[in-house]
């Protein structure tokens, strides 16, 4: 189960994942956080402090975004990730893709 909450902050958009962005949680997901895929041109910062787990579905979901936001020509920030997500993104090399604080 995730939960999702996104505001705009000073022209940037700020996601907030709270929980597990598994497969079955992905389909809402992706839906909750639709606005973050037309980010045009306002950086997208994704606070993930209470995100406890992320599948390939999850992934997946936040490449799409940086895919789009690159287009635009914004940036993704990944904040506050825990040493588990952390590990995910390294293992997976998409740690050198998005700016991580």
């Amino acid at each position: 189960m995730i939960q999702t909450e996104i505001q705009e902050i000073d022209g940037k958009l700020f996601a907030t994942l709270e929980g597990e962005l598994d497969t079955a949680a992905a389909l809402e997901a992706e839906k909750t956080l639709e606005p973050l895929f037309h980010a045009e041109g306002r950086d997208v910062v994704i606070e993930c402090e209470k995100l406890e787990y992320i599948a390939s579905s999850g992934l997946r979901i936040l490449l799409s975004i940086l895919k789009a936001a690159k287009a635009s020509g914004s940036q993704v920030t990944l904040r506050n990730m825990n040493d588990d997500i952390k590990s995910v993104f390294t293992m997976t090399g998409l740690i050198n893709l998005f700016h991580v604080e």
